[in-house]
């Protein structure tokens, strides 16, 4: 696949397994899984549930800018919880991130996340080139 390629910035958390942190394929971006990892520590932050949520967008923020586009070129985003009575509060914080057309979304609560975190966010772009 002469048209792909492996997206990488410091200023997201880097990859803690055997994953890249996005793969632009054309102008279309898989972005893996972002839990909340502070970049520059690879600590998690544990305050609180939104705290965690805002980690996890600005993450996908940088890895987005790093893969030519923006948090509003994102067309869907899979959201993984560790409780569903999370979702009001991911709701609120994407509010913050995000305006109208918003992305198709999947929102799911699963068993374990990744470091025992409360949120994992993933998502697919489409950059203008």
């Amino acid at each position: 696949m002469s048209n792909k390629s492996i997206i990488s910035t410091d200023k997201a958390p880097a990859a803690i397994g055997t994953y890249s942190q996005a793969v632009k394929v054309g102008t279309t971006v898989y972005m893996s899984g972002q839990i909340p990892l502070v970049p520059e520590t690879m600590e998690v932050v544990t305050e609180s549930f939104e705290a965690q949520a805002v980690q996890v967008f600005e993450n996908l923020s940088a890895v987005a800018e790093a893969a030519g586009g923006s948090l509003a070129d994102i067309v869907k985003l899979t959201i993984l919880l560790s409780d569903m009575d999370h979702f009001a509060q991911v709701n609120s914080v994407m509010g913050r991130y995000f305006k109208e057309p918003y992305p198709a979304r999947a929102a799911y609560a699963v068993k374990q996340l990744p470091k025992g975190v409360d949120i994992e966010v993933e998502g697919i772009m489409v950059t203008a080139g």
